[in-house]
């Protein structure tokens, strides 16, 4: 079974179902993307993967264990780390006190962790008496990210984290998530710019109206002529 594996999701807000049977793993150490159309449930798988939204039906196993009726904050005990598309910092703490709340479940030393932040993320450092609300767009999104690391996750999961950032730095959180992956986390991230994204998945899905299109490696779906014509502008 694969390292996360959310199978047959259903459900959405209320009595309106926003996920149709939604199926969506990640290996370990693995890049998973999740693109799509505006409205097509995107977020909200993401959402539901979290815990933040009741599911009908369907469930979400992590590392074997079903964690399907967990609330979020013990998904956050048991390994996941979520980065949300905004309201993702602090503005008004410093850059380290930010990734010290990342903290705030472990009952360990955490500086040896703050040091792997630090060098995944060397602006940081020197950035980390700043206030978190003076930093740049790509800036905040590394605390975001930084923060969630501090969890010590085995999954981070990224709704949009290029949002609103110029493509340089767009091109720069692209190159900073692979250097995460790298340290062996498993990624599952929401992205608009589909392109981009797939290009650095090892596994991609395309959603539309909540149920799975496409679902392949990110290369093969990067030269499937349907998906570059529907999803990625030719």
């Amino acid at each position: 079974m694969s390292f996360l594996m959310a199978q047959g999701m259903t459900g959405g807000y209320g009595s309106v179902d926003i996920l149709h049977d939604c199926t969506v793993s990640v290996e370990r150490g693995e890049i998973a993307v999740i693109v799509g159309p505006n409205g097509a449930g995107k977020s909200t798988a993401m959402k539901a993967v979290f815990g933040m939204l009741n599911l009908r039906s369907g469930r979400v196993v992590l590392d074997g264990q079903d964690i399907t009726r967990l609330s979020p904050q013990n998904r956050v005990a048991r390994g996941m780390a979520f980065v949300p598309q905004t309201n993702n910092v602090f503005p008004s703490m410093s850059v380290e006190e930010n990734l010290e709340m990342g903290a705030f479940l472990r009952r360990d030393d955490i500086q040896s962790t703050m040091e792997q932040v630090y060098a995944l993320f060397p602006i940081l450092r020197e950035k980390r008496q700043q206030n978190a609300g003076e930093l740049s767009g790509g800036q905040r999104q590394q605390v975001a990210v930084g923060r969630a690391l501090m969890t010590k996750p085995s999954l981070l999961m990224l709704d949009e984290p290029t949002a609103g950032v110029s493509p340089i730095v767009m091109d720069e959180l692209f190159d900073l998530i692979i250097d995460v992956a790298r340290t062996g986390l498993s990624i599952l991230m929401v992205e608009q710019n589909a392109r981009q994204a797939l290009n650095i998945a090892d596994k991609g899905y395309v959603l539309v109206q909540g149920r799975n299109r496409y679902t392949d490696t990110g290369q093969v779906l990067m030269n499937d002529p349907e998906v570059r014509k529907s999803f990625l502008g030719g």
